[in-house]
């Protein structure tokens, strides 16, 4: 009976940590939003860890701060009002190991990182800001002083930092935040299970600055998430499943599949694209996105077939999606920075099982479907779909697509 006690105190001593709130500005931050927190707010991060957990607390008001990293059994929450905003200063987010555009790599922290932190969750209704201006500005510049001497600016020789990195953690909740103004890229998900973003608000500008590649969320090498309630609009593709390139990236143990996510009741602003397969992707399976409302001038789903990379695209269904959009389907080759390293390697793609129905949009084109040319396409079908395009082509190459019921422009679509 005593050891039985002894027990249930422990637990309960576990317990009432493990919901312990650590309101910041009760540990010595200040009002004063041009000061920088970092050292004492990650002070409160460890310190709520090492008691066995906690949730970390953003009041009203805006607290500057450079790359913060979560530990066990911590969290994270904003209160109405608040805002932790980002450094626009490179150095305020340390060179680290990471993960990047397909790559297993050093690169720049993000501002909020969670790394093999089971259950980590951030919560609103408050604000993380990247505060992203000034490296926008920068990267353009470096871009169009690459231009006049005929060369390309990648995005990895820009130094920005992302808003949000989670790195090999499960269980993780993002809810009723607003996720604005990254430098890079928004949310982050790499080789994470089971990922909840629910509520969230994610948004970049494309004036009076461009926000370059702030992409929305990119799922890299994960299983099980969700996007459910959200809106997104960002200077990039909106979602997007990544997971490797290269033409051995299939070999790597760093890479793999994106498999088993959900996007639904979602409302989708401007972006690059709404659904977005690649640019560095070498499987995704399962993939769903339904109950969405689109306002943007990109394809619902975007396909990028790089060349030399093997990608297999399965099983993916688009279902009751309305409002306007560039076009319902997309697949075209993706050739920035193409390399096959001096192999003799010759990549191709296979794209497979896609249904996409209950589609009723105003658009500009049908859909274009030609990637490389050793892709393979088959059972591809468009199905009760009722558009108003300004051109009513369907373009396909491929013999492996299927319409049925799809009417354009008050007419029957006929496959050429």
């Amino acid at each position: 009976m005593k050891k039985i006690l002894l027990s249930f105190l422990t637990m309960t001593v576990f317990f009432s940590a493990q919901s312990a709130d650590y309101l910041i500005t009760d540990y010595g931050v200040g009002n004063d939003s041009t000061k920088m927190n970092t050292r004492i707010i990650q002070a409160i991060i460890d310190k709520a860890s090492e008691n066995g957990g906690g949730t970390i607390v953003i009041p009203k008001g805006v607290y500057l701060s450079g790359a913060l990293f979560f530990k066990p059994n911590t969290k994270l929450k904003l209160m109405e009002g608040a805002e932790l905003k980002g450094s626009d200063n490179i150095n305020d987010y340390p060179l680290i190991p990471s993960r990047m555009e397909g790559r297993s790599i050093y690169y720049y922290a993000a501002l909020v990182n969670a790394y093999h932190v089971d259950n980590f969750g951030i919560s609103g209704p408050g604000t993380i800001d990247g505060n992203g201006l000034k490296y926008w500005k920068y990267f353009w510049a470096v871009r169009d002083s690459m231009s006049h001497i005929g060369k390309s600016a990648t995005n990895l020789q820009v130094h920005r930092p992302r808003l949000l990195f989670i790195w090999g953690c499960n269980n993780v909740k993002i809810e009723n935040v607003k996720l604005h103004n990254s430098g890079f890229w928004t949310t982050h998900l790499y080789e994470c299970n089971n990922v909840l973003i629910d509520g969230c608000d994610i948004r970049s500008p494309f004036k009076p600055v461009k926000a370059p590649s702030t992409d929305g969320v990119d799922i890299d090498v994960c299983k099980d998430v969700t996007i459910r309630n959200t809106y997104l609009s960002v200077n990039d593709d909106a979602v997007c499943l990544k997971g490797g390139k290269g033409w051995n990236a299939q070999t790597l143990r760093e890479n793999g599949i994106v498999e088993n996510v959900l996007v639904e009741n979602c409302t989708f602003g401007d972006s690059h694209g709404v659904l977005t397969l690649g640019s560095e992707c070498i499987h995704a399976k399962n993939i769903i996105l339904r109950n969405c409302k689109v306002d943007c001038d990109v394809p619902l789903l975007r396909l990028k077939m790089r060349p030399d990379t093997y990608q297999v695209y399965e099983d993916i269904t688009i279902e009751n999606v309305t409002g306007r959009c560039r076009s319902i389907i997309e697949m075209k080759p993706w050739t920035q920075f193409f390399t096959l390293e001096g192999s003799n390697a010759k990549p191709f793609a296979i794209v497979r099982n896609i249904s996409i129905s209950k589609i009723k949009v105003k658009c500009d084109i049908v859909g274009d479907l030609a990637g490389n040319p050793m892709d393979q396409v088959s059972n591809i079908l468009l199905k009760n779909i009722d558009v108003t395009a300004k051109d009513p082509e369907f373009k396909c190459k491929y013999t492996g697509v299927k319409t049925e019921n799809v009417v354009v422009n008050g007419v029957p679509l006929v496959m050429k």
